[in-house]
């Protein structure tokens, strides 16, 4: 088996839009890696990628509606295999014991004909928010990775989780900041 070097996440429509997401020096330093793929002269723009946000479409839209509706699973989150923010999400999710259910939206499941993506392209709209992690317990949109560790560590994430009736170890108190990478948040 080869390493995963990475390459398979550049081949997906999932990442179409990150040049519109980029500044100058993001794209320049893009550009110094070998094989990059933002130098194409089709690349969404960041008036494109807005327009994509307001067309998301509704099979989409009603996905992440039914998803985060599900009483059985109230605790969802909706991430990338590979984002480190999203592990720290996880990571601190297992520490606690919160059960929930993650929607990798660039797993092969959600790969094909850019499902992914267009669920992407519907949390953008609902929320407002281009960056992932995005969270949900019981139906109400509780934010990225950053919105999600303030929530916990000032109480308001395990009341909610309470009210919907989602067991964890409500002895466990860390600071859920301690559950980023290192290179981000030295320990």
């Amino acid at each position: 088996m080869l390493p995963d070097t990475g390459e398979r996440y550049l081949s997906t429509t999932l990442f179409d839009e990150v040049i519109g997401e980029m500044n100058d020096v993001e794209v320049e330093i893009s550009q110094s890696t070998p094989r990059y793929r933002f130098d194409v002269s089709s690349a969404p723009t960041k008036a494109d990628a807005s327009a994509k946000i307001a067309a998301a479409k509704p099979e989409a839209i009603e996905f992440v509606e039914t998803v985060t509706r599900d009483a059985q699973q109230p605790v969802v989150m909706f991430a990338l295999e590979w984002c480190e923010f999203c592990w720290s999400v996880r990571k601190m999710f297992g520490e606690v014991g919160i059960p929930f259910r993650s929607i990798d939206l660039d797993s092969v499941e959600y790969q094909k004909n850019n499902k992914g993506g267009d669920i992407r392209n519907a949390l953008k709209q609902l929320t407002s928010s281009p960056t992932i992690p995005q969270i949900y317990v019981g139906d109400e949109h509780i934010g990225g990775c950053t919105e999600t560790f303030d929530a916990f560590n000032d109480g308001r994430l395990q009341t909610l989780l309470a009210e919907n009736n989602v067991k964890f170890d409500a002895a466990k108190r860390p600071d859920a900041y301690t559950f980023l990478p290192t290179w981000l948040h030295p320990r």
